[in-house]
């Protein structure tokens, strides 16, 4: 199918013929193989507005959705900007994926669930009304319960996005919060709330924080090309050794990307000292309701979101370094703040 050129021309196209947009094409490719979507698709690339980087003049910035995941982790400004996103991005899947990944596609990507992706398996999201990981391999599964399905989210963005409190602009519906593109997890039906004639135009990141320091992790069970078994970003100002803000989110524990307020609470106002640190990391595991095969999640949960806070708050180079409080043992680096 010829690509749209437009905005109008790709809802009227999608209206017309039905089927599905397409961005990179790396997740709508890879479940086509396994017969879970057909098609017809409609290609995005022909569209320039939604690609590159935006500057406002108080600093903020409009990430187009078709902008790739490469050229957001490698963009000065941004990594500059807004380092927690950078990081973010620069550790996801591989450099090819990166390459031809968007924005928008990672943001709006499908579940890896090896039972959505096996279509000998129906589920609640191909039609069928169970969810068969919870009686069957759960391994990778949520470890926060929100709903029926177990699968967790598998945007590695969306979750860095969360702790910007960023916005995404969509055709049709304006501006609204990134997490109002995943609701609370409870629908089983979908990874995403918007339907496909609402198209992802751009994200919209606030202005920076003077100050700010970032950190992003993934915990991952070989050293790359893997998806994250627990992941957390952290942002965090400092007063001295004071924490004055942060924000903390993770992935890889719920049907949705999380923001992790009780984290943030526990952190704003203390000293960053190894004791604190690792008493509001252990705040991250209150939600935990792990199922049979998911326990190991938990301590992972809590090591993982202790990693990204020590990172974040730990003197920079050629400073006096401080205690760390503790150790994270068999996690791989994910990035750089």
């Amino acid at each position: 199918m010829k690509p749209p050129s437009d905005l109008d021309d790709i809802v009227r196209t999608i209206g017309e013929c039905g089927g599905e947009l397409r961005a990179g094409g790396t997740d709508v490719m890879a479940r086509r193989r396994v017969r879970r979507t057909a098609g017809p698709f409609v290609d995005l690339l022909g569209v320039p507005a939604l690609r590159g980087v935006t500057w406002r003049p108080d600093g903020s910035a409009r990430v187009g959705a078709m902008t790739t995941v490469m050229e957001t982790a490698d963009d000065p400004r941004l990594r500059a900007a807004y380092p927690a996103l950078t990081a973010t991005a620069g550790a996801l899947a591989t450099p090819q994926i990166r390459t031809a990944g968007t924005l928008g596609g990672n943001l709006l990507q499908r579940n890896r669930c090896a039972y959505y992706r096996n279509p000998h398996f129906t589920c609640f999201q191909t039609g069928g009304d169970t969810c068969p990981s919870r009686d069957g391999l759960h391994l990778y599964s949520a470890v926060v319960e929100q709903g029926p399905c177990i699968a967790p989210h598998p945007s590695s963005i969306a979750m860095a996005l969360l702790a910007y409190d960023a916005h995404a602009d969509v055709h049709n519906r304006g501006r609204m919060p990134v997490r109002d593109l995943y609701g609370d997890g409870t629908d089983p039906t979908r990874d995403h709330l918007l339907p496909p004639t609402d198209v992802l135009l751009a994200v919209d990141l606030p202005a920076p924080v003077p100050g700010e320091r970032a950190a992003y992790h993934r915990a991952i069970s070989r050293a790359e090309a893997e998806w994250p078994l627990v992941e957390a970003v952290a942002r965090v100002v400092l007063d001295g050794t004071t924490v004055t803000s942060a924000a903390v989110a993770v992935g890889g524990v719920a049907h949705t990307p999380l923001r992790l307020p009780e984290v943030e609470a526990a952190l704003t106002g203390a000293a960053a000292t190894p004791e604190n640190l690792l008493a509001a990391a252990a705040t991250a595991t209150s939600r935990c309701t792990p199922l049979p095969q998911t326990g190991y999640k938990v301590g992972l949960l809590r090591d993982t979101v202790l990693h990204v806070l020590e990172k974040a708050t730990a003197v920079p180079d050629g400073e006096a370094e401080r205690p760390r409080a503790g150790r994270t043992e068999g996690l791989q680096e994910g990035g750089t703040a």
